[in-house]
């Protein structure tokens, strides 16, 4: 990595994307690492600067996570969020203590705007706080620079140690000036320049991986999704015609997609690729039978298509590398160190234990949705393409809770396009970050045509998100879910009631499954 680097030592925090998301929106490069990286590795990988973040533990309790105090003597500038701060405060001789008021919520501050910390920040500014715990005393040789009317030290430093740390989050948007503050620890403290951008990386990505595939032939797993769409062409410009781009339609794709994708990158499609359609439906719905456990569909998925991959390998001849659209929210919701699975990305933690092909290069996989975009743009790709509605890997298999089954495939494809088609007329489609139907494992009674029915609920979702870690449920005009509503009712068979998600993330995820 030439890029510079802060490391954000995740201490189990619900908010550790979003901390690795804000440093990059100041382009220099994040990397989230589990906080059993060690010291040694720590120094590998020459920061110029680490997060602490936040965690449900109480630094007190033996069983909660701690670090080697020597973290401290690296001159390595440090920022403790939360958690982080705590474990600060107590690592270097402070007291942590259960607070005698909690804080939840958006929270008035008043901070010491000399502190470097907060430049260019007023005295009075609205934070966000989640903690039961909080400093009772300091370190020696730190200054509490921020408090509440409830939190005693709600930020400290010791600047000429460049350590900082903050009882809020300033990650969050309910932080009104967190973006200054982590801009102010990025530039100003840590001292970086903001060499973490879009075509820096396109034009090293590129490089690199010619000179790691040389000669030699690689296989890229192309869904028509953005993610492999853009790792389709970046493989393309940087090894051109070793690249064999294969589709798999495993029959849990949109309606009408397949054909789609075809159209796009095929013969006669807009990119000179190497492309191979592969219509595996039936060996997809046999592999599912029976299956209802969301993680167990999610890890057949996944080794059914790299076994499909390796048999498209073997007709084409000594291929080398498979190639995969993975972006870091699929490499961190799969599980990173001792970090919990949310659930497990069908090109991460749903990859058998053997493959047979001598190494997975993933070019993307640094990369947040927005930034894959923005990659996508500047590889030339269509708005049109780049903008796309995501789609998972695992498709309709995540949409459809339960057994997925041919029939109930074709009442989500149906509903699902009645859904999209319905959000395009009403022009709201460049407003919501996902929206799709999926469908429930819920029979209810209803009556139709004075007919007693025993059908399927489908539900409707839609969520707002800039970086597809956190969402927030879409206000969708009610007229217009009205008439969803309707025409999925009329137009689709098996289908007796429709329901809209309002649920964000977290505590969901954007998927039902």
């Amino acid at each position: 990595m030439t890029n510079e680097m802060i490391i954000v030592l995740d201490f189990g925090g619900q908010y550790n994307q979003l901390i690795a998301r804000r440093v990059r929106e100041c382009n220099v490069y994040a990397e989230v690492c589990p906080y059993t990286l060690s010291l040694d590795e720590i120094k590998k990988k020459n920061p110029k600067g680490i997060i602490f973040t936040g965690g449900p533990n109480s630094v007190y309790d033996e069983k909660s996570p701690h670090y080697d105090k020597a973290i401290f003597e690296l001159g390595i500038p440090i920022l403790g969020i939360c958690y982080g701060s705590q474990l600060m405060a107590y690592t270097l001789g402070g007291v942590v203590e259960t607070a005698p008021v909690s804080e939840y919520g958006k929270t008035d501050i008043e901070i010491n705007t000399s502190s470097k910390l907060f430049h260019g920040i007023d005295e009075k500014t609205v934070v966000w706080m989640s903690h039961t715990d909080y400093i009772a005393k300091v370190p020696s040789g730190f200054s509490i620079t921020g408090y509440s009317s409830v939190c005693p030290v709600a930020s400290m430093e010791n600047a000429s140690r460049g350590l900082y740390a903050t009882q809020f989050h300033p990650e969050v948007m309910h932080t009104v000036d967190g973006k200054k503050m982590i801009s102010n620890f990025v530039y100003t403290i840590c001292g970086c320049h903001g060499d973490w951008t879009m075509d820096s990386f396109v034009e090293s990505k590129i490089r690199e991986i010619r000179e790691k595939v040389g000669d030699r032939k690689a296989l890229c797993a192309l869904s028509g999704g953005v993610d492999s769409s853009v790792a389709a062409v970046l493989m393309s410009k940087a090894i051109g015609k070793n690249l064999t781009c294969v589709f798999v339609d495993h029959g849990l794709l949109r309606k009408n997609e397949g054909d789609e994708v075809e159209a796009v990158f095929g013969p006669n499609g807009n990119y000179e690729l190497n492309f191979i359609r592969v219509n595996a439906q039936e060996r997809f719905y046999e592999k599912l039978a029976g299956v209802e456990e969301p993680e167990r569909k999610r890890k057949i998925i996944g080794e059914e298509f790299i076994r499909v991959f390796e048999e498209e390998a073997k007709k084409i001849g000594a291929v080398d590398f498979l190639v995969q659209g993975t972006i870091y929210p699929d490499v961190i919701e799969s599980g990173l160190g001792k970090s919990a699975v949310i659930k497990s990305h069908h090109n991460v933690g749903g990859l058998p234990d053997c493959v047979d092909f001598k190494e997975i290069i993933e070019p993307l996989r640094l990369l947040f949705k927005d930034e894959v975009r923005r990659a996508g743009l500047e590889l030339g790709i269509p708005e049109y393409l780049v903008f796309r509605q995501p789609f998972p890997g695992p498709g309709l298999g995540v949409r459809i809770v339960g057994e997925v089954t041919a029939e109930k495939v074709r009442i989500v494809q149906d509903a699902d396009f009645i859904y999209r088609e319905e959000i395009e007329k009403a022009g709201l489609s460049k407003g919501i970050g996902q929206y799709f139907a999926a469908l429930t494992n819920m029979r209810s009674v209803g009556v139709m045509g004075d007919f007693r029915t025993y059908d399927y609920a489908v539900a409707l979702r839609a969520v707002n998100t800039s970086d597809f870690m956190t969402a927030e449920c879409t206000e969708i005009p009610f007229e217009v879910l009205q008439k969803c509503m309707n025409r999925i009712i009329n137009e689709v068979k098996g289908v007796n009631r429709v329901l809209y998600d309002l649920t964000s993330k977290p505590p969901g995820t954007i998927e039902l499954e």
